[in-house]
């Protein structure tokens, strides 16, 4: 006797009906995000402690699943939609954007090939075009989409080993004596995906090196072609350069024209890591510190940090997408296609063979904003972190540490003849009790030897209020005399 079926999914209605619940909690968190405190009142393993240790037998009710989310994430999360999140690089999950996340969950697309996502294999080429222009960048970027900037610089630099034409492809590095030792060069204040993306292809730590910083704490180019030479003169071969357009701890711009001097001189690849900075040249006024990209090989920049489309997205853009292709593409009989070399296959471009339909919340957020509209509010953040920067400058016990360059402010309390190292433990308790207050939530960095609070403006929703009570709970701790 044949049995029954057991229920495919959730019927149509409960669909309809839950989804409205789902969307109901989310039009009220864009209404109210400063509903919950930025940074949770939690500890490490509350939230474990608060879950079954086993899953369940047997199916839950949706409702109930939808009570358990309302009392255990929100409250235990971080909110980076919050007005008052100032840490790291602070971000925007846009209702364009969400929407757009929706849809392509319900559209389960998986773009390896054209013909498994037509689509959104083509949309994710016209908006990273589309992308390449509103930054103001000549014609001959090809740009892709992946996951985060610690992805496209891995892949970027892959491309650049592969440019070598040394056939590590084919034939690996292990063992071989007829490849020298290879170095990928940043300067002192460039990301660590740098580092992960150089282990990862094989080249170890000693394959990074950094380059000394000028008083900008932007990469000084005599240093990098004197480390150039003296590398070649050590018999380790250069393989690429990365520079970078807004570096996370200060916002530094890096001279990109000249550093691409050298590279032309060297015959080095060039990476430009823009994940932060690039967004900026948007405005108009600010499309000058992209200047000299359009030399460069490969250039990253990631709409999830300060474009209002939700995590993760990230575009690497390269000038040579045939060497990008030829540093990943594997084709096994199975993904062979009928299309052949009329249509472009992303899984060729990188390590994923499954890619999300990420272009469709890029699509959906330059259109529900256009040009003029992100500038706009890209112009206001600026504007929020140089008031900002205005009243550190004009407050006793504080400083700035180095200028507001895009939206990010670097400062700390300061004291007449305190030792760096007392000042920086109070630096650090003073950042504690600004977090612990639920209201702001502010990450922290170096500057040389001095630790430094870092505010970051980014969130659409954050106004000058937020800011005022960011500088004013920073002001207010640095002068309780329980914290000297």
């Amino acid at each position: 006797m044949q049995g029954t079926a057991p229920p495919k999914d959730m019927d149509p209605e409960a669909f309809r009906r839950f989804g409205h619940a789902v969307i109901d909690r989310i039009a009220a968190q864009l209404a109210d995000p400063g509903q919950w405190r930025v940074f949770p009142a939690v500890s490490p393993g509350d939230v474990a402690r608060a879950l079954p240790t086993s899953p369940p037998d047997h199916a839950e009710p949706f409702q109930q699943i939808l009570e358990d989310y309302d009392r255990l994430i929100p409250p235990a999360t971080t909110h980076w939609n919050h007005p008052g999140f100032f840490a790291w690089f602070a971000t925007t999950g846009s209702a364009a954007g969400i929407l757009a996340e929706a849809l392509s969950a319900a559209l389960n697309v998986n773009a390896m090939l054209w013909r498994s996502g037509p689509a959104a294999t083509e949309l994710e080429e016209v908006t990273t075009d589309w992308l390449r222009q509103l930054m103001g960048l000549a014609p001959g970027l090809d740009g892709t989409i992946t996951d985060t900037a610690s992805s496209s610089t891995l892949y970027a630099l892959a491309a650049a080993r592969e440019a070598l034409d040394l056939r590590i492809r084919e034939d690996g590095l292990a063992g071989r004596g007829d490849v020298p030792r290879l170095r990928v060069y940043c300067s002192e204040e460039a990301h660590s995906s740098v580092d992960k993306a150089v282990t990862t292809l094989g080249l170890g730590l000693a394959g990074v090196r950094r380059v000394a910083t000028a008083t900008d704490e932007a990469m000084d180019p005599a240093a990098l072609a004197a480390a150039i030479a003296e590398d070649r003169a050590s018999g380790i071969r250069p393989m690429a350069v990365v520079a970078t357009v807004g570096t996370t701890s200060t916002t530094a711009i890096d001279p990109v024209p000249a550093i691409a001097g050298v590279c032309a001189r060297e015959g080095l690849w060039l990476h430009v890591d823009a994940a932060y900075g690039g967004a900026a040249a948007i405005v108009p006024e600010m499309r000058h510190i992209m200047a000299g990209v359009d030399r460069a090989d490969s250039l990253v920049v990631n709409p999830h940090k300060w474009l209002f489309v939700p995590l993760d997205c990230s575009v690497l853009y390269v000038r040579r997408p045939d060497v990008l292709r030829r540093a990943f593409s594997v084709v096994p009989f199975y993904l062979t296609s009928a299309e052949g070399e009329r249509a472009r296959n992303l899984m060729d471009y990188g390590v994923s063979l499954g890619r999300r339909f990420r272009a469709l919340k890029l699509w959906f957020v330059l259109r529900a904003f256009g040009a003029s509209g992100i500038a706009d509010r890209l112009r206001e953040h600026m504007r929020l972190a140089r008031l900002f920067a205005s009243w550190v400058d004009g407050e006793d016990g504080l400083e700035m540490l180095v200028p507001v360059r895009f939206s990010v402010a670097v400062f700390r309390a300061v004291r007449p003849g305190e030792p760096v190292e007392d000042a920086n433990a109070r630096n650090a308790r003073i950042l504690d009790v600004v977090n612990a207050s639920g209201e702001v939530f502010l990450s922290h960095t170096k500057v040389g030897e001095r630790f430094a609070a870092r505010l970051a403006v980014g969130n659409l929703r954050t106004e000058e209020r937020h800011v005022r009570r960011a500088f004013d709970l920073f002001r207010e701790a640095a002068a309780r005399p329980n914290l000297t």
